[in-house]
């Protein structure tokens, strides 16, 4: 594979959203009626809507663990339960889910997965956009533990290895969520197959839930945790999606 600039790439996909591949997602120049401009709309609404719910149910998650009302009356209730139905071989296969979704886990597979699509499509945009994606996840997570410092749940009722970091957001949820959307977002932009882009988004939302459900059952966080990161990974990744979306409408504009 050749090394294609950053300019290169956005060219590329310019190109292609004037074309028939990104056309269908509202990638064009000047869309000449109005049910056209409404199509053409349709994915920035999306990307404002799924930015505004993952934002408000940050929010209100921040709340009810702050006051121990609402989704936080669930955390020791579901947490008993997880524990109550534990057996060996869920064990496992639980732990096993949470290292593919740690630090080392994720970044493995997200950096093999945004370069194989690079070299595939012959653009470095992939790369770019999982680096900006979670470089930001990187520094929400952090912050959210900062600030809240919130205790995980007992450590007699954890599987190990046991983890010391503040309980608040979940950050393998966060990133689950996070590092799947970008790449279901990427599967969008450049297949064309119906097909292809519902099965894999379909497998992608398996995964980050079952990532999610994962700390649940071995004890690493609190339900609301998993919830706070699965919505702050989400609002990211919807920010971050909107804004590549809106600049390659801004390129392919004459």
């Amino acid at each position: 594979m050749s090394t294609p600039t950053p300019e290169d790439a956005a060219d590329r996909e310019t190109a292609s959203a004037q074309g028939s591949g990104l056309a269908s997602h509202g990638v064009s120049g000047h869309p000449s009626t109005p049910t056209a401009r409404l199509v053409g709309a349709l994915p920035v609404i999306v990307g404002f809507i799924a930015l505004a719910i993952g934002v408000t149910v940050t929010q209100e998650t921040y709340e009810s663990v702050q006051s121990g009302r609402g989704a936080a009356a669930f955390d020791e209730p579901v947490q008993a339960w997880m524990v109550a139905h534990r057996t060996p071989w869920l064990d496992t296969v639980a732990t096993w889910f949470t290292h593919l979704g740690g630090k080392v886990g994720m970044t493995i597979l997200a950096t093999v997965t945004v370069v194989a699509l690079a070299r595939r499509w012959r653009t470095w945009s992939p790369v770019l956009i999982m680096l900006w994606a979670t470089a930001g996840s990187l520094t929400l997570t952090t912050l959210g533990k900062t600030l809240t410092a919130r205790a995980r749940p007992p450590a007699a009722q954890a599987v190990p290895p046991l983890e010391t970091s503040a309980s608040f957001p979940s950050g393998h949820t966060l990133n689950a969520v996070l590092v799947t959307s970008i790449i279901g977002y990427l599967v969008l932009l450049h297949v064309r197959s119906r097909r292809v882009q519902v099965l894999t988004w379909c497998g992608l939302a398996l995964f980050a839930t079952l990532i999610g459900l994962s700390r649940i059952y071995l004890g690493h966080h609190w339900l609301t945790d998993v919830i706070a990161g699965a919505a702050v990974g989400g609002a990211w990744a919807a920010a971050v999606i909107l804004g590549h979306h809106l600049y390659l409408r801004l390129r392919a504009d004459p």
